[in-house]
């Protein structure tokens, strides 16, 4: 958003934000979550559950997003002592009766039922307003040390990683009227890639201000020297490997990819209606040609590797994309502009919490739309291999 406050959209300050600063930042990303809540309630032929689960209603979404914020806050006799305060152990009653049984996780594991029990948009208004309002009330006799302002972050990170799944379910549904809410895209011409030399990198974050448990902690390792793309894979070159058979070919992809490729019986990515001359996308009801040098995106894991064997090239680790999301700006490294598959699976850093037995793929970056305060470096997110609807793309390494 244009009339973003610049210090609002620094990744590095908000993670370090005081009272203020947080307080102006919450109410800003409840009223986009209100906007999205408004689109969809305009829209009533798109509130229905959608037949695939990767799509959570957006009555829950927003109302989750405020369920969790006062969980951890308002509910929280804990919400003092830093990172311990984001799992209470006997949270207090909700200013919602129905909060609980509305917009828990939980509540979604009959979709059938919720819908038919589901909360009114006016009542789910009224539960985030009044919830906030209890939130930056707290907020102004919070201590102001890190642990203090804990879960006050940590409930502004949540909800601003929350806004891709407005877009997705706005994609999902073919809502036109979406636009209106996305910033315009910028597009980059083609450059070369870049070479790295072998040195040392710390990954992780360091303790101080707000650290995501997926990012803890710092810890040193080696680079091997590497060349990267300086942008994320577009269209004009996605397209190439659709149209040499990519999806046809079983030696391109994993034995994981295949399998889920075959029950698709797809012949191209989520969404794209045609790539050959020219590629032409199911983009939010519109069918739209998208531009050469548009990052391919609504891609899983699966279809980056695939490309990456077609062409004989390889997914960055999570380092070398970190090093040069870090370094290489001034060369021309482009990112934010979709979240971007990495090589390796989900594993946590040492001495950080651990990860969930499912394994999960990698993301680094953030999609254009997505709050730039969320658009740090250190940043990563776990995603099962086979999600597409995320808006995510790719970039490639030298084998």
């Amino acid at each position: 958003m244009s009339d973003t406050p610049a210090i609002l959209a620094d990744a590095e300050h908000m993670r370090h934000a005081d009272r203020e600063w947080l307080s102006l930042a919450l109410m800003q990303v409840r009223n986009q979550t209100l906007a999205w809540l408004g689109l969809f309630e305009r829209h009533p032929e798109a509130v229905a559950p959608q037949p695939d689960t990767f799509f959570e209603p957006a009555l829950w979404l927003a109302g989750h997003a405020a369920w969790r914020q006062e969980r951890w806050i308002a509910r929280n006799l804990q919400r003092g002592d830093g990172p311990v305060a984001e799992t209470p152990r006997a949270p207090l009653a909700s200013i919602e009766p129905h909060a609980d049984t509305w917009w828990s996780s939980e509540a979604l594991a009959d979709r059938v039922r919720w819908t038919a029990a589901s909360p009114s948009f006016e009542a789910t208004r009224a539960y985030m307003a009044e919830s906030l309002d209890v939130t930056l009330d707290l907020l102004q006799s919070a201590a102001t040390d890190d642990d203090g302002l804990h879960v006050f972050r940590a409930a502004l990170f949540d909800e601003d990683a929350a806004q891709r799944r407005f877009v997705a379910l706005a994609q999902a549904q073919h809502l036109r009227a979406a636009t209106a809410l996305l910033p315009e895209r910028r597009l980059h011409a083609l450059r070369e890639p870049l070479m790295f030399a072998a040195q040392r990198w710390t990954l992780g974050s360091t303790r101080g201000g707000y650290v995501p448990a997926n990012e803890q902690w710092a810890h040193d390792d080696a680079v091997p020297e590497f060349e990267i793309d300086a942008q994320v894979i577009v269209w004009a070159q996605y397209a190439e490997f659709v149209e040499d058979g990519g999806y046809d070919e079983p030696h391109w992809w994993s034995a994981a990819g295949w399998q889920w490729l075959q029950p698709t019986q797809r012949r191209s990515p989520r969404d794209v209606e045609q790539l050959r001359h020219g590629v032409l996308l199911q983009r939010f009801g519109q069918l739209q040609r998208a531009p050469a040098v548009e990052p391919a995106t609504l891609l899983s894991r699966y279809e980056a590797e695939a490309w990456c064997q077609w062409a004989g090239r390889r997914l960055p680790t999570e380092i070398e994309w970190e090093l040069a999301a870090s370094r290489g700006a001034s060369r021309g490294f482009v990112w934010g502009q979709v979240p971007e598959w990495v090589a390796g699976w989900a594993r946590a850093w040492p001495g950080g919490a651990a990860v969930a037995d499912a394994p999960s793929g990698v993301q680094r970056g953030v999609a254009w739309f997505e709050p730039r305060r969320l658009a740090h470096p250190k940043a990563r997110r776990f995603v099962a291999a086979e999600r597409d609807e995320g808006f995510a793309g790719f970039r490639s390494c030298a084998p």
